[in-house]
């Protein structure tokens, strides 16, 4: 099992892990809150797409968390993946029975399948991967060229 900080190859390298991680943590609250908030303000199809984009930018977040080292593009097609993998087993019976005993299940895995929530999940990786991005060259040490991505 991989804890963070034990030694199990997760531990940061350095402060500048830490500080991806602090940021990547800060990140996933901020997601969270506008997603919320995207619900309580926007109209259907606003606060629907909107939040499968944000659920994305929320799992990439996440993948940066646990893995401050992975490039930009690695975290993002990490993110898209589970994305998918999630929407994709919504064509079983199983998420729909859970979500209707569960607002974490129904929040976390939804309950039906719905072909167009594909795309705005790619929609929040590449938004999610473009940020990141740029903020990943405001971290590059200009000196020596150096980033903290693997």
């Amino acid at each position: 099992m991989l804890i963070p900080g034990t030694g199990d190859g997760s531990r940061p390298r350095d402060a500048g892990d830490v500080r991806i991680r602090l940021v990547a943590a800060g990140a996933a609250v901020v997601t969270v809150g506008a997603g919320l908030g995207l619900r309580a303000v926007a109209a259907d199809g606003v606060a629907k797409y909107g939040g499968d984009a944000l659920y994305t930018v929320l799992l990439l977040a996440l993948v940066v968390l646990v893995a401050p080292r992975w490039t930009p593009l690695r975290a993002a097609g990490t993110a898209l993946a589970a994305s998918w993998a999630v929407e994709l087993f919504q064509l079983g019976p199983l998420p729909a029975d859970l979500s209707r005993h569960s607002v974490a299940a129904r929040l976390v895995l939804g309950s039906t399948f719905n072909a167009p929530d594909l795309f705005w999940y790619a929609v929040g990786a590449a938004g999610g991967g473009l940020l990141h991005t740029a903020m990943s060259r405001r971290r590059r040490n200009p000196a020596t060229g150096d980033t903290p991505h693997t």
